[in-house]
């Protein structure tokens, strides 16, 4: 369950790969078939690069992930009712606990971690963004913070109302001010997706109400939170309990929007075992998703954890499990 061993491929060795390739795909009589993988292809599972003594080496694009095949042989007591979870080492590169990893499953909101790696990759924090009618959401029960049309906002202004509060009308400004539109911005989510591995996943939307064509999986989370706290305006937000900021009405009046983390750990309603910290992460509820939550956590030595649960019976539960799973293999 270790990443995929990185130590470098000596020319001899991958000549002769090449080679073997070659030969097994121009022989007389054989069909001719295309190789799986090119160097120049943007979702390449191989890249050809050179190092200061011009060695050329295969450099796997699993190299510093966590890889898992299918579930572990510790399945805990504790997750029986959970469809999908993971623990994942990002400094150990390993895979420590996996069900149904693979399994495709509503996200609910955890797909707002995918639109904030995409707008804080390819967007403005200062760009200021004129809210559309489509910020109207209709779904029964869905978060809003209570974005109008015409409001104007700046990116940053959205990602942190959306990221903190899980605010779906801002996930709206976030993807149309993006995107130009939320087509473009979807079909920007998507590509970025199948960039990072991502490749078990759809998205129609950038917030994660109910769609059955919108749907991702725990280890699809993981690559794509793994890419996002990359950047430091991502890990800065998911850490915050509280913001508030102030917009520009259609009017041209000023309104004050405060809002809390939905995190419980973060709000100090639950706790985190005793050696874990609970940086941040993303919240996810919808009747469709049940009950989700993915979390950056440290331990006493500094290493850095991912961890997430898909469809949870009810939020109480959900931090019941989440603890029981930190605590009985980071902890153990």
């Amino acid at each position: 369950m270790r990443c995929i061993n990185k130590t470098p491929v000596k020319r001899i060795i991958l000549l002769s790969v090449i080679m073997s390739l070659l030969i097994g795909l121009s022989g007389c009589g054989s069909n001719n078939y295309p190789l799986a993988y090119v160097p120049d292809s943007a979702v390449s599972s191989y890249r050809i690069v050179s190092l200061e003594d011009e060695v050329p080496v295969a450099s796997p694009f699993a190299a510093g992930l966590c890889v898992i095949n299918g579930n572990t042989d510790n399945q805990k007591e504790t997750l029986k009712e959970v469809l999908g979870a993971g623990l994942f080492s990002l400094s150990d590169q390993n895979t420590m606990y996996a069900q149904n990893v693979h399994e495709q499953l509503s996200p609910a909101s955890l797909t707002k971690i995918l639109t904030a790696l995409v707008a804080i990759k390819y967007g403005s924090m200062d760009t200021v963004i004129t809210a559309s009618e489509n910020v109207k959401i209709t779904e029964s029960g869905a978060q809003v913070c209570g974005i109008k049309q015409g409001d104007q906002l700046t990116l940053s202004q959205a990602l942190h109302l959306m990221m903190i509060n899980s605010a779906n009308d801002a996930a709206i400004v976030v993807a149309e001010g993006v995107g130009g539109s939320l087509d473009g911005f979807m079909a920007m989510m998507n590509e970025e997706a199948k960039k990072i591995g991502a490749t078990n996943s759809n998205f129609v939307n950038p917030h994660g109400l109910t769609d059955d064509s919108h749907y991702t999986t725990v280890y699809d989370i993981y690559l794509i939170l793994n890419e996002a706290v990359k950047y430091e305006a991502f890990n800065q937000i998911i850490q915050m309990t509280q913001y508030t900021t102030t917009i520009t009405t259609a009017a041209g009046d000023a309104r004050e929007i405060p809002v809390n983390t939905t995190n419980l750990y973060l709000q100090g309603d639950k706790t985190a075992p005793e050696q874990i910290t609970v940086l941040g992460g993303k919240t996810g509820t919808t009747n469709a998703a049940g009950h989700c939550l993915a979390l950056v956590c440290k331990d006493t030595s500094e290493k850095l954890y991912i961890s997430i649960i898909m469809r949870s019976d009810s939020r109480d539960t959900l931090y019941d499990q989440m603890t029981g799973m930190l605590e009985s293999e980071i902890t153990k």
